[in-house]
């Protein structure tokens, strides 16, 4: 148990009688486009917009970009569905960028012909400090800028530890 800053009481860990643990105050957030992000432009790092959050525990998401509160280790995924990748295009790049370092995920969409639905994902576990940010990013390079961002992508992540 702890204060709020009213001085209320509060919960920060229930265990209940099958010994399952919650703890409604761990950071933690999922978000997804409110709408498509339309002809994903080439040769720079687009942000990806995740304008609808399903959660954000803690009110640490905002304006795409997760700030950590505490310093330690965060699990961060996403997964990036796509309509009319180019099959020209030399590669796509995924990104979750944070203030230590970017993880990246490639795909090279050469698949023969321009490819109707295909999804990109990646996972981390980063070690962020206090007031660390982290957001993500696509890049496209050669091609048509015709590739779109579907709402059904997402970004999540919680402090692991």
């Amino acid at each position: 148990f702890s204060n709020d800053a009213t001085g209320s009481l509060v919960t920060n860990l229930t265990i209940d009688t099958t010994g399952a643990v919650s703890n409604p105050v761990q950071p933690a957030f999922m978000a997804h486009p409110a709408s498509q992000q339309n002809d994903v432009a080439n040769d720079s790092n687009v942000a990806i917009a995740f304008g609808t959050e399903r959660f954000d525990q803690g009110s640490d998401f905002a304006s795409n970009t997760f700030t950590a509160p505490v310093a330690g280790k965060y699990q961060l995924n996403a997964i990036i569905g796509f309509t009319n990748l180019d099959s020209a295009a030399s590669t796509y790049q995924l990104a979750i960028v944070t203030s230590n370092d970017t993880y990246f995920s490639y795909v090279d969409p050469d698949f023969g012909q321009d490819s109707g639905n295909y999804s990109i994902g990646i996972s981390v576990l980063a070690d962020m400090d206090a007031s660390d940010t982290a957001s993500v990013t696509i890049r496209t390079s050669d091609g048509t800028a015709q590739a779109d961002i579907l709402v059904e992508s997402f970004f999540s992540g919680y402090l692991a530890c």
